[in-house]
């Protein structure tokens, strides 16, 4: 890094601030110019999410290499990564593309929980959900596309329910609110994880906080860091990117970009966009990022 590269590094959750949570693409297209406008400029850039690595590349990354990011990433002090399934699986993005998947084979669920999940998503549940083929290190299903979220909230809570029972069944060890199954196998605990398009199961060894220690640790072995970070996100789950950044010591704020949920109360700034949500309020914070910054056109 140089003296001129701005002191500013971004975690970044991909579902609801940079990818509509309706469309599930980046549909505005101003988030695509100004993230590599940024990374250009040398700011760290970390995709930290619950998606998997094929959804990222095909839905955020190919994008962005169509809008000019590998030249981006040729510029001096140009650093962005990928962490997925919420740490789960991550890989380097350069001027070539993504690098090679890895995968932290501690937390992949027991396949025969897998293929009891895939079961019940494509069968009793499949008129609201999908089971997501894509996952490496977690479970996930999704709401279906065609179906309303009223319609898929509705019967969300039987799946879990359902999702917990199967776990228990099986002997894995499995959260559900205050119930624990019971672990017969020594395994690290999985949890049950809803949000409003879909429910992750994961190992408890997952999360935002999880996922933003491997991105620091990969743009410090890069090169010096910047003190001052911005998380963004649209859930609670998300505020522990900058709980981690905080806790290291870093000048920390996070971006929520969906506040009717509540706003946390953290010893560092919480910043929102008015009545912008999802997005919108992603879009309107890294424009203000690049003007800030100085890097307009």
């Amino acid at each position: 890094m140089t003296t001129s590269t701005p002191d500013l590094g971004l975690l970044l959750d991909v579902d609801g601030p940079i990818a509509s949570p309706v469309t599930r693409t980046v549909a505005i297209q101003s988030i695509l110019d100004d993230l590599v406008t940024l990374a250009a400029a040398g700011v760290p850039i970390a995709f930290i999410t619950g998606r998997s690595e094929e959804f990222i590349r095909e839905r955020v990354i190919e994008p962005l290499f169509e809008n000019g990011l590998a030249d981006a990433l040729q510029q001096p002090g140009a650093r962005m990564f990928g962490v997925y399934e919420k740490g789960g699986t991550w890989s380097a993005i350069s001027p070539e593309g993504m690098s090679e998947l890895h995968i932290d084979e501690s937390v992949v669920p027991p396949a025969a929980y897998v293929a009891a999940i895939r079961e019940l998503g494509e069968g009793e549940f499949s008129d609201v959900l999908f089971f997501d083929e894509t996952k490496k290190a977690m479970i996930s299903v999704e709401q279906r596309t065609d179906v309303s979220s009223e319609a898929y909230l509705e019967r969300q809570k039987a799946f879990d329910d359902a999702a917990f029972e199967l776990a228990a069944q099986q002997g894995i060890g499995m959260r559900h609110g205050d119930r624990e199954a019971p672990d017969a196998r020594g395994l690290v605990p999985f949890r049950i994880d809803p949000t409003i398009i879909s429910t992750d199961i994961e190992s408890v060894k997952l999360d935002k906080d999880h996922g933003a220690r491997r991105a620091l640790a990969e743009f410090k072995a890069a090169g010096p860091l910047p003190k001052r970070w911005r998380s963004v996100g649209d859930s609670r789950s998300d505020y522990k990117m900058a709980d981690e950044l905080h806790a290291s010591g870093y000048d920390a704020a996070h971006v929520d970009v969906r506040p009717a949920d509540g706003i946390l109360e953290k010893d560092y700034e919480v910043v929102t966009f008015g009545d912008l949500i999802h997005d919108d309020a992603g879009a309107a914070f890294l424009r203000e990022c690049v003007r800030e910054l100085g890097l307009e056109g």
